[in-house]
């Protein structure tokens, strides 16, 4: 266990900030941590330059959530969560209110829009999600300051907007991809599979086969359209009706899918908790 230590406010992590000299590395969370989250930090522990502090923000924004009644069911667990960054060797971490985060008020908050490629998938099925979520990166980028940051694979096209936003503002931080951390059954690990009981969390083990028969198909010359009804076909008849979107789509998100470039990308409602995935579809 390491120390660490609890900043809640704009200018304690501006002060602490001030009073050392080495890189900065920053890890952005909503909370409620989990093996996913501690794979962020050990990353941005050992791929980062000797010394480098490790601070992870746990801020559960509420300009990125569309469904008032989702913002309110989000999970959150400080105590588990500071054990688990405790055991993993952070060195800070960062819990402000909103009133830290949008000191000026939700509404009067400049946003950062998100584009074209804000526009589709998680963009089209939750509107103005993006916007919310690059508007508080952004933000949390100003307030620590941070060297490096780095992001979760399972959240892909958050990453590629994030990663968009940085080299067009030419931020000065290098922005890190994490490969997405799996159970046993090839669930992706996610702070809202811990809302799922025992039915729910059966029928979640279908997503991993779904995208996999997706891919295989992919791989074997099927079009886009013949894959993606192989997989919704599969999930239906295991009982996962509730489809918001299933697609096949190249690493950039805009250009056409081929077998060398391309991605699942599922969304899907189990038991009334929203679960995101996508798998690179590889030889």
């Amino acid at each position: 266990m390491s120390d660490l230590l609890t900043l809640t406010t704009v200018a304690e992590v501006q002060n602490w900030h001030a009073s050392q000299t080495s890189p900065l590395a920053a890890v952005l969370t909503m909370g409620a941590l989990h093996a996913g989250h501690a794979e962020l930090v050990s990353y941005a522990k050992s791929q980062t330059p000797p010394g480098t502090r490790v601070i992870v923000t746990i801020f559960v924004n509420p300009t990125q959530f569309n469904n008032a009644a989702d913002l309110e069911k989000y999970p959150r667990s400080l105590e588990g969560d500071l054990a688990v960054l405790r055991s993993v060797g952070a060195d800070a971490v960062f819990v402000p209110d909103v009133a830290q985060i949008y000191p000026t008020g939700l509404q009067t908050n400049p946003p950062i829009e998100p584009g074209a490629i804000g526009e589709i998938l998680e963009g089209n099925a939750r509107p103005g999600h993006f916007r919310g979520m690059l508007t508080v990166v952004h933000r949390l980028f100003e307030i620590t300051q941070a060297d490096y940051s780095f992001f979760g694979e399972k959240d892909f096209q958050q990453l590629t907007l994030v990663q968009a936003m940085v080299a067009e503002l030419a931020m000065p931080i290098k922005i890190f991809g994490v490969p997405t951390v799996r159970d046993n059954s090839g669930l992706a690990l996610s702070s809202r599979n811990r809302r799922l009981n025992n039915s729910g969390a059966e029928l979640a083990k279908h997503i991993p086969p779904a995208m996999n028969l997706m891919a295989q198909a992919f791989l074997a010359g099927k079009s886009t359209s013949e894959c993606e009804q192989f997989g919704r076909n599969y999930l239906v008849s295991q009982g996962v009706a509730d489809i918001e979107y299933l697609e096949i789509r190249s690493t950039d998100l805009i250009s056409q899918p081929t077998t060398a470039d391309a991605r699942v990308f599922i969304a899907v409602v189990i038991e009334d908790v929203r679960l995101i995935d996508n798998l690179e579809i590889s030889k």
